[in-house]
């Protein structure tokens, strides 16, 4: 995972007790495939089990964070599959959550997946041109990775619902605003800063922090249960919809999608 590539990869370094995950797709705004999604499952499992990295920081090379997936290589006919390793630690903290802290900085574009990996880790510094927006339903589907349940931890009722009805774009002061993102700084400035506070965290001592961290989940983990068992669901739902068909043909088409809720 040291090498770049031109297809896209998760790269990772070792600062000290810091392990920085680096998502580096830059020709497509970050967007993921398949693989990138198992070797981000893959470096946050390295975080979680490895006992010298006690922080991690989760980032991405060039102007923007990430636009999402990369819907062809994930829907249709030139879909690929790639699956998890067993016992992996999930990057939507769904299945698995790492027990380790989480800050990630932002940038840019962060959409869709980006937004529900930056609530499932723990602190989010970023840039003031960060533009944030949660757009499946604007697709045909439903958010998939947490978005449903994190967006009402983080925000409230009003302000969750308000986000994923109108699926609208929305800024880094927005997302400060509503606690998404706990500090907004210039841009250039989101890693090193988030650097700086995964150096601070380490300062102190990491079986306190990670037991703080599990505790802190037990107020919310049962109806987090609750919401990510109902997952499967939603899937099933969306994916036997037209609307489904409908939004991912309009993306690869370039067009408005033209829905019948059917």
């Amino acid at each position: 995972m040291s090498e770049k590539t031109q297809a896209g990869q998760i790269r990772t370094e070792v600062h000290g007790h810091v392990f920085k995950i680096v998502i580096d797709n830059v020709a497509k705004k970050n967007s993921f495939s398949p693989q990138m999604m198992a070797q981000m499952s893959d470096a946050m499992t390295l975080l979680d089990r490895t006992d010298d990295y006690w922080v991690g920081v989760l980032c991405a090379e060039g102007p923007d964070f990430t636009a999402g997936l990369d819907m062809p290589k994930f829907f249709g006919p030139t879909a690929e599959n790639t699956e998890l390793r067993p016992g992996n630690i999930d990057a939507f903290a769904l299945k698995s959550r790492c027990r380790k802290p989480v800050v990630t900085a932002v940038q840019g574009i962060c959409f869709t997946i980006g937004i529900e990996m930056m609530l499932a880790g723990d602190i989010v510094v970023a840039a003031d041109d960060a533009r944030f927006c949660q757009m499946e339903s604007k697709r045909g589907i439903a958010p998939l990775g947490g978005a449903h349940f994190r967006y009402l931890t983080r925000a409230g009722w009003g302000d969750a619902m308000y986000h994923l009805f109108l699926c609208d774009e929305f800024s880094a002061a927005r997302a400060y605003k509503i606690g998404f993102v706990q500090e907004v700084v210039a841009p250039g400035q989101q890693i090193p800063r988030a650097m700086e506070i995964a150096g601070l965290i380490a300062k102190n001592a990491p079986i306190g922090i990670q037991v703080t961290k599990e505790a802190a989940l037990k107020y919310i983990e049962a109806g987090e249960r609750a919401a990510i068992d109902y997952i499967p669901k939603i899937k099933d739902r969306v994916f036997s919809s037209e609307d489904m068909k409908e939004g991912i043909l309009s993306f690869v088409e370039r067009r408005s999608a033209v829905f019948r809720g059917k």
